[in-house]
């Protein structure tokens, strides 16, 4: 794609969808923290529905952290790779309460000492708690980055750089979660729902869809 159609790319992503956010639910930054770790090969959805129990009456990290993980266990059980991401929880639990007193870190790198916090992970926090313009590539991102020729690369890091470079500016900061939804809901895997695509034209995807 050239470079001189992605402010029009954008700007359409835009007048579809004015002010993005994330699907994921949660109260405090706590709470989007844990959440994202969870969403790991998951569903927003699924996540929610675990989630919004559990969160009624856990606020910080030391009412995890007293929950204990075999108890969490039991509340996310519904999610993929579960006792993974609860023995991540509750240990990122108790990093957050010996480093930093308890609150979530506005560092990327600290953020990635965390356990079960890596790049995108760390990418989403900063934008959606923090306010900066990162860009969190997850599958629909790389997807889209690659499918539509926007950011074409060999792995996440490639498309996050790439798109880092060749986003606008005036666009970066709700980038990321535009490109999740449109792969989430229109430029899909397996079928791609190209017809009713507000950037069919711009995009560089060779076998579009002809019926939605």
């Amino acid at each position: 794609m050239k470079q001189a159609v992605i402010p029009e790319f954008f700007a359409r992503l835009r007048q579809a969808i004015p002010e993005p956010e994330t699907e994921l639910e949660y109260e405090n930054t706590y709470h989007l923290l844990v959440a994202v770790v969870l969403s790991a090969q998951a569903t927003d959805i699924g996540v929610n529905r675990a989630t919004t129990p559990l969160f009624k009456f856990i606020k910080t990290p030391a009412q995890m952290v007293a929950l204990g993980e075999k108890k969490l266990t039991d509340h996310i059980k519904t999610i993929g790779l579960f006792r993974t991401k609860a023995r991540n929880v509750i240990n990122l639990s108790k990093l957050l309460i010996e480093r930093h007193g308890g609150e979530v870190p506005k560092d990327h790198a600290a953020l990635q000492d965390l356990p079960g916090v890596g790049r995108k992970t760390a990418n989403v926090v900063m934008n959606v708690a923090f306010g900066e313009a990162t860009i969190a590539v997850d599958t629909h991102i790389f997807r889209v980055g690659n499918r539509t020729g926007l950011a074409p690369g060999k792995n996440p890091l490639e498309v996050e750089l790439r798109l880092l470079k060749r986003v606008p500016e005036e666009f970066r900061m709700h980038a990321h979660h535009w490109l999740i939804l449109h792969g989430r809901y229109t430029c899909k895997a397996r079928s791609p729902e190209c017809p009713r695509c507000v950037v069919n034209d711009l995009c560089l995807f060779k076998a579009k869809t002809t019926a939605a």
